[in-house]
This record gives C-alpha cells, structure tokens and sequence, in this order.
C-alpha cells in the first residue's frame, strides 16, 4: 500500500486546509445563519457531492480527493459536507446509477443546494437488519403501487420530506434477494403515520413508519421492478472505505488524552495509572487497526475494485470503543461528568 499522496494530491490537500482556517470560525464565534453560509461556500466550490459526476452537478472529485476532502473536515470538526447524509451518501449516488432522467432533475438538484431531507426505510419490526426479509408489500395497481406494513429504526423520518423505501412488490418462490423494489415516497403521502421512538433520556432521532395502503404512482420506482436489492447494496457500498469512522474516533482520543493529562486520581496525575494507560494504548490499537482496515478498502476503490466484506468491520470497532471511551471520559471527570458531551469539546 502506498501512503505517498501525489504533488496534486498535496496541493488539494492545501487548498482545503486553507478554505478551512478562512471560513470555519470557532465554534462560539458562529451566528444562527453560519450553517446556510457554509453550505453556500461549499457548494460554491462544489465540494457537497464532490465525488459526483460533473453532468449532473456534481465536482466530478476523484476517489482519493474525496477521501482528503472528508479527512480534513473531519480533523477541523467541520459541519457535514451538506445538510443532508443519507441523501447525499445513498440515495443521490443510486439515482445517478439507476434514476430516470425525470428522477435526476427533480432530485439531484435539491440535494446539492441542500434543499431537501431524505430518510431511509430498510429495517422493519422482524427483520432487523437482514433486509432480505422484509415483508412491508407494495401490491401493483394499474399506474400505481399500493405500499403497507411498517419500517422502525428510520432516523430522521419526523423532518424527511422523502423516504428511500425498499418494499416487496413480487412474493413466492425464489431467491430471498429477489422481489423487493425501492420507491423515492415523499413523505406527506396520504396514509404514512410516523409515531416517534425517544431514546432513555428522552432524545428522539428514531421512529417508526407505518404505511396504510399509501399509493405511490409506479413512476416513483427507482430503477427496474425487483431489483431493488441491487439498488440498495449499490446506494450502501457508497460508503465503503469507513476512514471517516476512524478519523471521527482519532479525534475523540486526542481529546480523552488531554483530560487525562489535566485530571488526578487519588491525589496523583491521571496518567500514572498503569491500567489507564493501557486502556489508552488499547483504544489507540483499535483504532490504527480502523484506519489501516479504511485505507485497505480505499486502495481497492482505486484499483476499481468493489466493497468486500471487511469493510463493515470499521462500523463494528467503532460501535465497541464508543461506550468505553465515554465511560473513561466518565470516569475522569467525576462529578463534572453531568455535562453532557464535555471531554468532546476539549
């Protein structure tokens, strides 16, 4: 693996640093209208769907410029590179691949001047995360489909204006992968009831979507009827290399670091605890391994290779250091340890 960037490489490099230290104040210093004018800024340079293809709005970025743009947002603690992930990330790249021309111009624009919401419906009460079974059916009717059963877990459903919906729209005999469609729904449909899912102290990001006989008119399917699996492993393979997973996690460390360097314990620096120095060097490891596992995956990318199945390992370490790292966070603070997310902000 080659960890040498090109000259033009380092000069993009540069020149996102750059647009960084001249348009991203301090967190303190920003007005209640800062994230509309970073948006502008950033579409401006085309840098929100900067691995698109030009033709349709897109920065036209390449693989390994995409990947210096996330890492240094990510290093500056940037806003998101547009207002909105989940269209941006799956369901703008799964129209360019497989939209109609009808779809691209009613879509694509609204994304990149971050005009629109979308959520995902994937997931449903029982099936979890094994999307080959799920049952919410879309029954055909003339120009129309008429789509029932429900999704849960679908993050950002109360503020979406549409849902990327996979469905079953053929049942029998066959491949568990086969059958299902995607329909671009918005989501003031008649007949979509969102009923919220508040966390244990009562934050609501998720919640479940319940679809009584909604009618969504045919030319809404993305892509071909039944190949909706394709559409949807294609949409979340666009995420694949999983380096902003451990960006996101380097920078979480740094700052544990330092509140271990200015927190006692028992009358003595923190840090002279051999047990939390090993549990230090522990996150360290884990995270290096998520880094080099990232880099692995965008090696591939580049040889034009598609996602294996090592990817989603990132996803996985990530989910298993946040808890203890917040708990050691936690524990150095003590009784400070009320204010929520303090460690984080340094």
């Amino acid at each position: 693996m080659d960890f040498d960037l090109s000259t033009e490489e380092e000069r993009f490099r540069r020149e996102v640093q750059d647009f960084i230290a001249a348009n991203l104040p301090p967190e303190s210093d920003r007005g209640p209208d800062f994230l509309r004018r970073w948006h502008d800024k950033l579409a401006e340079k085309r840098w929100i769907g900067f691995h698109w293809p030009a033709e349709v709005g897109g920065g036209g970025g390449s693989v390994i410029q995409q990947f210096i743009l996330k890492e240094e947002m990510s290093k500056a603690e940037a806003p998101e590179l547009g207002s909105d992930f989940m269209g941006l990330t799956w369901v703008g790249p799964a129209l360019i691949e497989h939209g109609s021309q009808a779809q691209k111009e009613k879509f694509l624009p609204d994304l990149l001047a971050c005009r629109s919401a979308w959520c995902t419906g994937y997931s449903e009460p029982d099936s979890g995360s094994d999307l080959a079974s799920i049952s919410c059916r879309a029954l055909r009717e003339g120009e129309a489909y008429v789509v029932t059963g429900s999704k849960i877990w679908t993050t950002a459903a109360h503020y979406a204006q549409y849902i990327f919906l996979l469905v079953r729209t053929a049942t029998g005999e066959g491949s568990r992968y086969s059958g299902a469609s995607v329909l671009l729904v918005p989501m003031d449909t008649p007949g979509i009831e969102i009923r919220p899912i508040p966390n244990l102290v009562g934050v609501h990001s998720f919640n479940q979507v319940f679809f009584n006989d909604v009618r969504v008119p045919v030319e809404s399917r993305l892509g071909k009827e039944g190949e909706g699996w394709r559409v949807v492993m294609g949409a979340l393979a666009n995420e694949r290399s999983g380096i902003s997973e451990s960006t996101e996690k380097e920078r979480h460390l740094d700052k544990l670091k330092a509140l271990a360097r200015r927190t006692s314990r028992n009358d003595r620096p923190a840090l002279a605890d051999a047990g939390l120095r090993r549990e230090l060097a522990r996150y360290e490891t884990l995270i290096s391994a998520m880094r080099l596992n990232g880099l692995r995956a965008l090696s591939q990318q580049l040889r034009g290779e598609g996602a294996s199945t090592e990817t989603p390992i990132n996803k996985l370490l990530r989910g298993q250091l946040e808890i203890p790292m917040w708990d050691c966070a936690m524990g150095l603070l003590g009784n400070e340890a009320g204010e929520d997310g303090q460690w984080q902000r340094g």
